[in-house]
């Protein structure tokens, strides 16, 4: 049995599909008589790399083209025989199978040499030349540079990185590209007349979606849906072939949105998990169809050329759906169910980040973030001061008991100084003390951590601080922290500041670090009670906070000392 895609191999440049600025040059080209000695088909597979290179041999080779023609007649002996795929002035080659040098040299230089036997031209088509080995391109280069006049060389490759740049600067090359819907549409319909087949356009465009571009991919998946269903295929039977697109459906999803219809958004994304849709691929779409839609508003002549093709019965639906959008709220949904994608792999509930994203789209008020960042000239309520003695370290057996005496009084209001562009590393270091007592006032704990620090060098408005211990580097690092710790550098230097922070394990930090009030601690160890040392009147020795690495941490962690 013929496949389809043989049965309708297109034989004029008349019935190739798509390629049409290739197929306009290889016309003129021929038209006029400006033949090559050498061309280069490149591109992804089943586009029409191979089609087109026995299309370029028959027009070379026919008898009845007239000067000024493109066309083959395919009546003369000529077009006949290499329909057939028996002429001996075509030969094509599978590099694939042939990749030695011994092959070059036998099948392509030994027969270059020979006078073509009925045609005008000696055509060698190399399907899969990148296949070929080093010597082999070798050996083939040299017939390439200075080929005999009735010599046409007409190679196709899926991967042109693998060819050398020797052989393609001797070629004209060409580049295929994938095959739109559209002309897929055009091509499985004519093929469907052709073999008296009765199927809807919309089936038609679900094939050609399905093929993602590749022609053949198109023509076996027709043939195996009419294997299925014979002359009539219905929807239904398209489905048991060709997996189920959600394409619609996202449209659907626009539709209620725009509409602000949040239940019918949840109830379709609950159905479509029911019927066993991957919710992440579904996102995925979706998004890239308000890609297209944000494109096709900014300017629909790009959005030919840079997205997805939907198809003619689903761009129409598409363009009733975002009638009434703007750019600026097409933006927010795309920003806002590409955050849902990430998320939908971490839930515990798969639908529930597409379910608040539609909330929170169609919500008449916007739902607030958390964790939001203060300005830096913002004066918010101070979070409530850390108590070390509240603190109850378990890593050794001692009950430390913490008294803090707070001596640092915040100013009432923030002060923005003026902007200085010759700030110098020791003025950051001067008025450090400034930006602990100010960056009290957003978070009481952060002023401990930075005082553990020490500001180094100042590249342009890049501040670079070191810090002792990784537990503070991270805390600094963080997104909510780190903001923070810039508005008030700002707020202090007069310049906008921004940190990166290192890690120095030998960094020694005193505990009147940066010329701040310290914090005094007083520490009491209580030993751990001994039972027995009790009952006999022991006499038990006193702990040496000093040299408890624990404590040394505490203290050197909040800027304290020990006082008797």
């Amino acid at each position: 049995m013929i496949t389809l895609y043989r049965k309708y191999r297109p034989q004029k440049w008349s019935e190739a599909v798509g390629q049409n600025h290739i197929k306009v040059t290889l016309e003129n080209e021929l038209a006029t008589g400006r033949i090559a000695h050498a061309y280069l088909f490149c591109g992804p597979r089943a586009v029409g790399k191979t089609t087109s290179a026995r299309l370029l041999a028959k027009s070379l080779s026919c008898l009845k083209r007239q000067p000024g023609e493109s066309e083959p007649c395919n009546e003369c002996e000529a077009c006949r025989e290499i329909t057939e795929g028996r002429s001996f002035d075509v030969i094509e080659i599978d590099a694939a199978s042939n990749t030695g040098v011994d092959n070059v040299r036998d099948n392509i230089i030994a027969s270059a040499r020979v006078v073509p036997a009925k045609n005008k031209y000696k055509v060698f088509i190399i399907d899969e030349v990148h296949m070929l080995s080093p010597s082999a391109f070798n050996a083939l280069l040299k017939i390439m540079e200075e080929p005999p006049e009735f010599v046409v060389f007409i190679l196709c490759t899926t991967e042109i990185h693998k060819v050398p740049n020797t052989i393609i600067s001797r070629c004209q090359r060409f580049d295929f590209k994938r095959i739109g819907i559209n002309d897929m549409v055009k091509r499985l319909t004519y093929i469907a007349r052709a073999d008296e087949i009765k199927v809807d356009k919309e089936v038609l465009e679900m094939i050609a979606r399905q093929s993602e571009g590749h022609m053949r991919d198109a023509e076996s998946l027709l043939g195996q849906l009419v294997s299925l269903g014979g002359k009539e295929i219905t929807r239904a039977e398209a489905d048991l072939v060709i997996p189920r697109t959600d394409l619609g459906e996202a449209i659907n999803l626009i539709g209620y949105l725009a509409k602000k219809d949040a239940g019918q958004g949840i109830k379709l994304v609950n159905d479509l998990l029911d019927n066993g849709i991957d919710l992440k691929t579904f996102t995925t779409n979706l998004v890239e169809i308000l890609r297209k839609l944000l494109i096709a508003k900014i300017n629909p002549a790009l959005a030919e050329k840079l997205v997805l093709e939907l198809g003619e019965s689903l761009e129409i639906k598409l363009n009733e759906a975002g009638r009434d959008l703007t750019p600026e709220k097409i933006a927010v949904w795309l920003e806002r169910f590409s955050e849902a994608r990430q998320q939908i792999k971490n839930s515990f509930i798969l639908q529930m980040p597409l379910e608040l994203a539609i909330i929170e789209l169609t919500s008449e008020r916007p739902i607030l973030k958390s964790n939001p960042v203060p300005a830096p000239m913002s004066a918010p309520a101070p979070s409530a001061p850390f108590n070390p003695a509240n603190f109850r370290p378990q890593m050794f057996n001692a009950r430390p008991a913490v008294a803090v005496n707070q001596t640092t009084q915040v100013s009432p209001a923030p002060k923005v100084a003026v902007a200085n562009p010759n700030l110098t590393a020791e003025e950051i270091k001067q008025k450090w003390s400034e930006v602990l007592v100010k960056i009290k006032r957003y978070n009481h704990s952060l002023s401990f951590v930075l005082r553990a620090c020490e500001p180094r060098d100042l590249n342009g408005n890049q501040l670079c601080l070191a810090f002792k211990y990784k537990f503070h580097k991270e805390r600094v690092d963080s997104p909510q922290i780190k903001p923070l710790v810039e508005n008030v550098l700002q707020e202090v230097y007069g310049n906008p500041l921004f940190i990166e922070a290192l890690i120095d394990e030998s960094l020694e930090i005193s505990a009147n670090a940066n010329g701040d009030n310290p914090v005094s601690v007083s520490v009491t160890l209580e030993p751990a009670i001994d039972v027995e040392a009790e009952n006999n009147n022991i006499e038990k020795e006193e702990i040496n906070p000093t040299e408890n690495p624990a404590i040394d941490n505490l203290l050197k962690t909040f800027g304290g000392r020990i006082v008797k």
